[in-house]
């Protein structure tokens, strides 16, 4: 059975850094799926689609979207094309919402694995100065959130920690995930969701 790796972690925890180095390093095929966002292309990091609000309320109207959500003021949509990847018998990798999980865990249910990356409170306040990107009051809230969902992390999640270098965070995700996708081997396929 394919596994959706639903990557997940506070802003500036490192998600798009690892993902991109996880993409590079990886063997075996792994689709990342862009994430359509109603935030300049300019801004950040993530190689994403932007769209306006007219363009987001389209695609959802039309049903165009596998799972949407709003979070820091922007809203947030992946397309069907994971479905299609998923059925495919292809794994996927998405960057996706802390807040979203339960939608998104009812939706593909066994074949859905989070990888929970984290970083020290300290360091992440570090990262989000640095990238100059948030006022002072936004960076509080993005600390508080943080440490409000740490407390949700699924029991079953691939956890790493990216406090250290990004070579060793990287390395850590691709065991687990390596590990997991072994361990499905042995299992029973079952349908696709989508």
């Amino acid at each position: 059975m394919a596994k959706l790796f639903y990557v997940l972690g506070a802003s500036g925890a490192g998600k798009d850094s690892i993902m991109n180095m996880v993409r590079e390093q990886l063997r075996d095929p792994l689709m990342v799926a862009h994430r359509y966002i109603t935030r300049p292309v300019s801004s950040g990091n993530e190689n994403h689609i932007e769209l306006s609000e007219q363009e987001f309320d389209f695609r959802i109207n039309r049903g165009l979207f596998a799972m949407h959500w709003q979070a820091n003021g922007y809203r947030y949509g992946i397309s069907n094309e994971v479905c299609d990847w998923l059925a495919q018998g292809l794994d996927v990798m998405v960057n996706g919402s802390r807040a979203y999980l339960p939608t998104a865990k009812a939706r593909f249910g066994d074949q859905l694995q989070v990888v929970w990356i984290f970083v020290t409170p300290e360091i992440l306040q570090q990262r989000l100065q640095c990238r100059g990107r948030e006022s002072a009051q936004e960076i509080a809230q993005r600390l508080e959130r943080a440490i409000a969902y740490d407390s949700v992390r699924p029991a079953d999640a691939i956890v790493i920690d990216n406090s250290g270098s990004l070579q060793s965070s990287t390395e850590q995700f691709l065991t687990q995930m390596e590990n997991t996708v072994q361990g499905q081997k042995i299992k029973v396929a079952m349908d696709s969701p989508c």
